[in-house]
């Protein structure tokens, strides 16, 4: 799919050049091509600049790992986990590879948790009656982890430092509101369809958690524009910084040696920075050939048209894009934020909308080819809808958190 995606990128922005030439544009190919350059050389040079703090993020959530905060989320998580997959018999490995795997989602930890979702997978598979088609419990499973559980989007706040923004980390509060409401919105569509039973257990959970999430929106809601994006920033940095003692704490307690796990962690973080740069090239190429042809404004215009003409604002159509792309490729998602940050600048209202956006789900369809991928599964039954549903809530959601924090 993804690569259709890019080719059709390329086919576009020549199509539009064409029409733009024969429209009297006569330097319009010249401008395409060197679009297509100066994006080639953009990428590189913002994946070079992420190096440093991807190595810190990744060496600080190392840490975290090594002083068993992985493990500690993961024995909370179990008893809820327990109840929202009935299917499994109490005891079971793929209870613990589920919990493990959600924890590592939440703490940011995308390295430990990929493999161990897989392992998590092999083993729902062993108790699937029918090989070929999804069993109940590997439909939550998929529909939670293409909704993006993630405390600590780092990547956003990565990208965000290196496109220049006044406060990288601003956004933090605004993701964790649009990741609970993907999530919420993917929970309770499978609860439903499965005819989940929810008890205090659950329900003390989903309160618990909606109780925190709205009252940190009700109480940003009711401060005056002025102070909203003041305070979330204050908040936001208070968190992430306390996070960070909170780690190096647990790992002097442990007697964990924090140094060589943030080492390991920050080469990690490099690895990472140099593993991006083609994927970045190669997206970011294409977006800049489609922006320099026309093609790309023209769609964000004609949907800026018949927003306006619905009567509704408009300022979030520029995360458009970013939007649409999400679901289908998570590298090109990440290219479609930068270039909105980009073209806007990352402190503008679209290009914070975009990180948010990021941040809100997961790639719905790259998860759900991975994951079943994995254990031959062919027949999905009703986990694609569960992931848009999410897809759809998380964007919605990111749109209104959005206009909250960050009022035109």
């Amino acid at each position: 799919m993804l690569n259709a995606i890019w080719i059709g990128f390329f086919l576009t922005a020549f199509g539009a050049a064409l029409l733009q030439y024969f429209a009297g544009d006569a330097t319009v190919f010249a401008a395409v091509m060197k679009a297509a350059f100066d994006a080639a050389k953009t990428a590189f040079e913002i994946a070079l600049g992420l190096t440093g703090v991807m190595c810190l993020w990744l060496g600080v959530l190392k840490i975290g790992e090594r002083a068993g905060f992985l493990d500690a989320l993961a024995r909370a998580l179990a008893p809820l986990f327990a109840r929202l997959f009935p299917d499994v018999p109490r005891g079971h490995p793929a209870l613990g590879s589920i919990t493990m795997n959600m924890g590592a989602n939440l703490l940011g930890l995308d390295n430990a948790a990929t493999p161990i979702g897989l392992k998590a997978m092999r083993e729902l598979q062993d108790l699937n009656p029918d090989k070929d088609t999804a069993s109940n419990a590997q439909i939550l499973f998929l529909v939670l982890n293409a909704s993006s559980i993630t405390l600590l989007p780092v990547t956003i706040f990565t990208y965000r430092a290196q496109m220049g923004a006044a406060d990288p980390t601003d956004v933090f509060l605004p993701i964790l509101m649009a990741t609970y409401c993907s999530t919420l919105a993917g929970f309770l569509f499978v609860a439903a369809v499965q005819r989940l039973r929810v008890d205090l257990v659950v329900l003390a959970w989903l309160l618990g958690v909606s109780a925190v999430v709205g009252g940190l929106a009700w109480w940003f809601a009711s401060l005056p524009a002025a102070d909203m994006s003041a305070r979330s920033s204050t908040l936001s940095n208070f968190l992430l910084l306390a996070l960070v003692i909170v780690f190096l704490l647990g790992a002097m307690l442990r007697r964990v040696n924090a140094y060589e796990a943030f080492i390991e962690g920050a080469k990690e973080g490099f690895q990472t920075a140099v593993t991006i740069i083609p994927y970045l090239v190669a997206m970011l190429v294409a977006i800049g050939m489609l922006r320099a042809s026309g093609a790309l404004p023209a769609f964000v215009e004609m949907a800026r048209i018949g927003v306006l003409a619905l009567g509704f604002d408009a300022a979030w159509v520029d995360a458009l894009p970013t939007m649409l792309m999400k679901p289908l490729s998570g590298s090109g998602a990440r290219a479609m934020m930068i270039e909105t940050m980009q073209a806007h600048g990352a402190d503008s209202f679209a290009g914070r909308l975009a990180a948010i956006v990021q941040g809100s789900t997961e790639t719905t369809f790259y998860v759900l080819a991975v994951y079943f991928g994995a254990v031959g599964i062919r027949r999905v039954r009703y986990a694609v809808a569960g992931g848009l549903i999410a897809d759809l809530a998380g964007f919605a959601a990111a749109i209104a958190v959005a206009y909250l924090f960050f009022r035109l």
